[in-house]
Formats: C-alpha cells, sequence, structure tokens
C-alpha cells in the first residue's frame, strides 16, 4: 500500500487534528503517502475533490497539530447514500484516480454508517471520533436486541432498544471510549462549576444542558462538575418525582443545578427538545432545548408561591435559568488523554489498511488487568438485523434513577479515563497561553489560509471557489 486518503466527517471534535497526526506519523514510518480530502464525504461527492498531500517526502505538514482542535481537513454531514449507486460508483472511481489504495473515515457511527456502502468497493477502515461516546458496544451481542416498529409514515420505521443484560462488565466494552469525549467532559464539568456559584449566590435554580444526542455519556461524566441532579436520554424523566426532589434540594441549600442531556425524554418517550422536529443533512433531529422545555415544566409545577413563600424571588420564571454549554464542547485544546489516544487510533488505523482489512474499526479496549490497549473490531460486528449501526446508549447500570446520580459503577467506568486525563502540559499551555500578550497585537492566524495553499484538485474548479 502505497498511497492512502483520510478524511473527517461529522460533528468536529477537539481530538481530530490529533488522529489525523497519528496516522500521518505512522504512514511516514511505513512509506506510506497520506491524501487528506477536505471537507468530509462532500469532498469526494464533489467532482473535482478538494485534496492535500499530508506528507510530501514522507514529512508531515507544519499546519498538521494535534495540540488544534477540529480539523484542518474540514467537516461536513454528507453522506453517501447507499440506495444511490451511481454517487457510490463514482466516489469509488473518484478514489482510484486519485490513486490511493485505501480510504480511512475518521467519524462516529454516522460515518460508519456512511462508510458500509464504500467498504464493498473500495479498502476502508474507520478511526473512531466523536465527544458523544457513542460509538461501540456496552457487550458484544448489543446490536441484536434492537428492534424495529412501523410508524404512521409508510415504509418509515422507529428503532427501539430491548432490554439487555441487567448487569455490566467494564472489561467486556467494545470500544471503551471515542477521543473528544474527554475533553467535552472537561469543558462541560468545569462549566458547571462556574453555574454553580451564580446559583447558589443568587438562590436560583439552574437547568445545563449538554450535548449528546440520544446518548447520555457526556451528562455523565458531568458528574465531575458535582451536579444535583442529572438526567439522561437514556432514562425518561418521571416528572413528580423529579419535582419533589428540587423541593427538597432548594430547600436544603437555597439552590439547584440539574444537568440535562440535550436528548433527555419525557415519560412517554418523546424527547423534550424535539417538539418541532428540524433536521440536518444527515438527518438527525436537531433538539431545539430540552432545558428550556423542563424550565416551563419546573415554572408551571413548582408555581410562583414555592418561591414567593421563601422571600426569594417573586416568580417562578425568575427563580429558573437555563443554560446550553453548546459548542463549546466540540472545540479548542484537547487534553492529554484525547491527544495521546486519538493519535494512537489514527495510526492503528493506517496499519489495518496496510495489513489488507476492510470494513473494520480501530478500538481502543479497556481492561482491570491492562488499562488501555489498542484494537479493532469488524463493521459488521456492530450492525444490527437491518444492518444499521446504532448509537451506544448508557447501559441501567451506570445510573441510579431514583437518586438521579451516577452508580457505583457508573463512577468505576469514569475513572480510568479521568483519573490522569489532564496532563501538566495543559496545565502549562494555560498559564502561558491565555493571557499572552501577544494575543492583542495580532490577529488569529486561521490554520485553514495555509491549508488552502496546498490544495490540489481532481478536475478544474470554478475560480472562485473555496473550500
Amino acid at each position: 500500500m502505497k498511497r492512502i486518503a483520510i478524511l473527517t466527517a461529522g460533528g468536529d471534535t477537539p481530538a481530530l487534528n490529533a488522529t489525523i497526526y497519528g496516522a500521518v506519523e505512522r504512514a511516514n514510518a511505513l512509506k506510506i503517502e497520506v491524501v487528506g480530502i477536505i471537507r468530509g464525504f462532500y469532498g469526494v461527492l464533489s467532482t473535482h475533490v478538494p485534496h492535500l498531500v499530508l506528507n510530501p517526502l514522507l514529512s508531515t505538514i507544519p499546519e498538521l497539530d494535534p495540540c488544534l482542535g477540529g480539523t484542518i481537513l474540514g467537516a461536513s454531514r454528507a453522506y453517501v447514500d447507499p440506495a444511490d449507486k451511481e454517487s457510490v460508483d463514482l466516489v469509488a472511481s473518484r478514489l482510484q484516480r486519485l490513486g490511493v489504495d485505501g480510504l480511512i473515515c475518521i467519524g462516529g457511527d454516522g460515518t460508519l454508517n456512511g462508510m458500509q456502502p464504500l467498504s464493498e468497493r473500495f479498502p476502508c477502515v474507520l478511526a473512531p471520533k466523536t465527544i458523544d461516546n457513542d460509538l461501540g458496544l456496552n457487550y458484544l451481542d448489543e446490536p441484536n436486541e434492537w428492534t424495529r416498529v412501523e410508524t404512521e409514515t409508510p415504509g418509515k420505521f422507529r428503532y427501539e432498544k430491548k432490554q439487555g443484560h441487567p448487569d455490566l462488565n467494564l472489561d467486556e466494552m467494545i470500544n471503551y471510549v471515542t477521543p473528544g469525549y474527554a475533553t467535552a467532559v472537561y469543558v462541560a464539568a468545569g462549566g458547571i462549576e462556574r453555574i454553580r456559584t451564580t446559583a447558589e449566590g443568587h438562590r436560583r435554580i439552574a437547568i445545563v444542558e449538554v450535548m449528546g444526542r440520544d446518548s447520555g455519556f457526556i451528562a455523565l461524566g458531568s458528574a465531575y462538575g458535582q451536579p444535583d441532579i442529572v438526567l439522561m436520554p437514556e432514562f425518561p424523566i418521571e416528572f413528580e418525582r423529579l419535582t419533589q426532589r428540587v423541593r427538597e434540594l432548594y430547600d436544603l441549600q437555597k439552590h439547584v443545578v440539574i444537568v440535562i442531556g440535550e436528548g433527555v425524554r419525557d415519560a412517554d418517550g418523546q424527547p423534550l427538545g424535539a417538539k418541532k422536529k428540524t433536521f440536518d443533512p444527515a438527518g438527525n433531529v436537531l433538539f431545539s432545548g430540552a432545558a428550556e422545555h423542563l424550565k416551563d415544566m419546573l415554572d408551571e409545577s413548582m408555581g410562583n408561591e414555592f418561591f414567593t413563600a421563601r422571600q426569594r424571588h417573586e416568580t417562578a420564571a425568575s427563580a429558573i435559568f437555563t443554560r446550553k454549554l453548546g459548542h463549546t464542547q466540540r472545540g479548542g485544546r484537547p487534553i492529554s488523554f484525547d491527544r495521546f489516544y486519538g493519535s494512537q487510533l489514527g495510526g492503528k488505523a493506517i496499519e489495518l489498511l496496510a495489513e489488507g482489512r476492510n470494513n473494520c474499526v480501530a478500538t481502543l479496549q479497556w481492561s482491570s488487568e491492562h488499562g488501555f490497549q489498542l484494537d479493532s473490531i469488524e463493521a459488521n460486528i456492530l450492525r444490527d438485523k437491518w444492518q444499521l449501526i446504532h448509537a451506544r446508549q448508557v447501559h441501567p447500570a451506570f445510573y441510579d434513577a431514583k437518586r438521579f446520580q451516577l452508580s457505583k459503577l457508573g463512577k468505576q467506568y469514569l475513572l480510568p479515563i479521568f483519573t490522569d486525563a489532564i496532563g501538566m502540559d495543559d496545565i502549562e499551555n494555560i498559564r502561558a497561553e491565555l493571557f499572552n500578550s501577544g494575543k492583542l497585537s495580532t490577529r488569529y492566524q486561521s490554520v485553514n489560509i495555509g491549508i488552502q495553499k496546498r490544495l490540489r484538485y481532481l478536475e478544474p474548479r470554478a475560480p472562485l471557489g473555496g473550500q
């Protein structure tokens, strides 16, 4: 294998450049040239296929910095439609015209689903990334627990997961954690701690919304910020019991901090933040605000009198506030854990292609005896009986629904990831760079400028076109 292409697809994470860097460095050692495709699958769906060589003369380009968040290759949520055989054939032929022998896709479950039709025509492997930590399995036979339910729309189905193993062995998890997750939790926990002091000082109830879509792993990790209540998408809200708990906590400490995952559902299974459904280009529901909807529910159930009787606020609306941590969880410098294991998984993906593997995923395994180790799994193992790959959910054994808090096993799951997740270089970077006086006189230097100068095209492009 002499030439490999690499792309980043789906949502961005802090560890993407680290993963690309690890892949390129391993390719240098194996004397393989690496071509970066611009803007994910959109790049190969485009007739001119914008791309650049990431290691000319087997030397990594200086723009590729593993400490830089985001991706120098750009990303998009465009995917290859497996039903559109003409497009799939075109993509495969364009990759062949580029002279590449294999493709590495850096992404999550959506990217892996999008990679499936390409893998039937071209060698492909996936290097995992997602802040949601939802690429993998809690145990090996988990895909067989998904069921398909018909909806009111002909030809449309809803997929539901049956209750599986009541217990969980951490050593058996497939792909224990994904690059990007640790940094997202680092940002979330810090944000929760800062919001706490405002809620505490002003005697208010704070509802902090974190990302994760239908998976509650970021909410799980937010326990490091010590919220009073944690709500996850996997566990529908029992609203009466939640309200009672909020009242108890408010009477005890005069404020409450609630963390809510953006995909949290009500007792009927409907997402709180998607009462008016809109969709992204990949067909995923865009969540408009679970925190805001929960605030409205608490406003109504607790009422003004609860707060006026305690002489703290005139209305429930003024006592309860919401904050979305939003895209701060996706960006910025990755912490040490994500940089190291992101680069390791990028290197592993190169090795898988060099070994002749196809349609497989580089994984990060953990065991109580050996700690973290690199491995791989065939993508087909992750598929359900309808050949779909679903986002991993937080296992019930990780959560104490009665207390709205992590269980003992949930805490044990987090410890291997976060005990040494922050390096001394992360702390030194904050000290040296955050208030660097040079920033006051120098405009931000975008890496896109240098990348644009390196771009090549498979076919001519419009004169003013840009990627």
